[in-house]
């Protein structure tokens, strides 16, 4: 029953960004409610739906520190008021415009070129909030090798709770699980390259971060804070 949190980057509620991830994730992270999931020429409702339950589970956003129990003697109050604290001295991170594309199967919206200023803010909040993150048990670590990872992100595994960081970090939104099956992987990225269109055409911009929750493992997350970006530009 161990409560975690993450900080993500969520579309500003409503945004066309935001109300794409709901409909096609079929939940809306800002509420909880669900939405109904559109229905893809050729391809089963159902299948669909069992596609995009992961990504659904943790709600439409972009991992900047990835999720997290308390450490102890720390609160999700002080956590908030951290990250309160910390966009009011981190200016806004743009980059380019997003892309649909394939990473290892997953389906997912990245940056179209490089972004230093986004992955610049990922770095900032790992090192940031890694004072209320839980030291990871020997069970989590044993569970995150089971994945191959390379040496480097071992590393990161062990320093930082989570093995995609910095060097290994890439801005990514999921839409979908690993499709393994060649036909069936192709065949979803038209459908969705159709679907994500009208938001890979202007620049990417984050202007604020926000603080996910889950109760345990087997709830969903939802949004419970988001704080605007207020620092001034570099």
């Amino acid at each position: 029953m161990t409560r975690r949190y993450a900080i993500y980057f969520a579309p500003p509620p409503a945004s066309v960004l935001a109300e794409l991830g709901a409909e096609l994730l079929g939940r809306d992270p800002e509420t909880g409610e669900a939405r109904p999931q559109p229905r893809l020429d050729g391809l089963d409702p159902d299948r669909f739906h069992a596609i995009t339950k992961d990504a659904r589970h943790y709600g439409f956003h972009a991992t900047l520190k990835a999720p997290f129990p308390l450490a102890e003697g720390v609160s999700g109050e002080a956590l908030h008021a951290a990250a309160e604290a910390f966009a009011a001295g981190r200016a806004p991170a743009t980059g380019p415009a997003l892309a649909l594309a394939s990473i290892g199967g997953f389906l997912a919206l990245v940056p179209s070129a490089d972004a230093p200023a986004v992955h610049g803010l990922a770095d900032a909040c790992v090192e940031a909030f890694d004072r209320f993150r839980a030291p990871l048990t020997a069970a989590e670590l044993e569970r995150r090798r089971r994945s191959p990872l390379t040496p480097a992100q071992d590393r990161h595994l062990e320093r930082w709770g989570y093995p995609y960081v910095f060097d290994e970090f890439r801005f990514h939104m999921t839409l979908t699980a690993r499709l393994t099956d060649k036909a069936e992987h192709d065949r979803v990225r038209t459908l969705l390259a159709e679907r994500t269109a009208p938001v890979c055409i202007d620049p990417l911009r984050i202007d604020a971060i926000a603080v996910y929750e889950q109760a345990d493992r087997q709830s969903p997350f939802l949004v419970t804070g988001r704080y605007p970006l207020k620092g001034a530009s570099a």
